[in-house]
């Protein structure tokens, strides 16, 4: 069984969503079972981040970077950090901000080098943007990028954007799979 949290920050729902379509892609994959664990809860769930296989990050982008309860996150990682407990998972991430870039690259860069400092293994999005479904439409290989503008978390992201988050899911279990099995 492939093991795969996603911990993920959501200030207005929005991330939520992402977060909930990409369970929704990665438990398409049999044999995968995927928690969502908001950072707020994280203090109690350590043992699950330890105990995954891959763990998917995801926040909005605030101010071209993670929010600050996302980075209290990451930085209440240490201790996982000097004893080394996510070492060899894999790892991803997703942002979303209210304007097309919004400087989502550098959220998820910080995502990717806070994951490589743990020494996880970085699953990036492999779909090409501006296929049929508008599947990464925003372009980006380094992981998704969603849009939401001031608007209900009912009405944006819009559905390519929770396309591709599912896409992601899918992808990082299938990675998963193939990396706890040697394939």
């Amino acid at each position: 069984m492939a093991k795969i949290t996603i911990v993920f920050h959501s200030g207005f729902g929005h991330t939520k969503v992402m977060a909930e379509r990409v369970k929704t892609g990665a438990e398409r994959v049999a044999g995968t079972e995927v928690r969502l664990v908001p950072v707020e809860e994280v203090e109690g769930r350590w043992a699950e981040l330890e105990a995954s296989d891959a763990i998917i990050f995801g926040s909005p982008t605030y101010m071209g970077n993670v929010s600050g309860p996302f980075k209290m996150f990451m930085d209440a990682s240490s201790k996982a950090w000097l004893e080394r407990k996510w070492m060899d998972k894999l790892a991803a991430g997703f942002t979303i901000s209210g304007s097309p870039s919004g400087d989502k690259l550098n959220t998820l860069q910080g995502l990717m080098i806070f994951a490589m400092q743990h020494g996880m293994v970085w699953v990036g999005n492999a779909e090409m943007p501006y296929n049929e479904q508008g599947i990464n439409r925003l372009g980006s290989f380094s992981g998704v990028m969603a849009q939401a503008g001031q608007v209900a978390p009912e009405v944006e992201p819009n559905e390519a954007d929770r396309l591709s988050a599912e896409a992601l899911g899918q992808r990082v279990a299938v990675s998963t799979r193939r990396w706890i099995t040697g394939a």
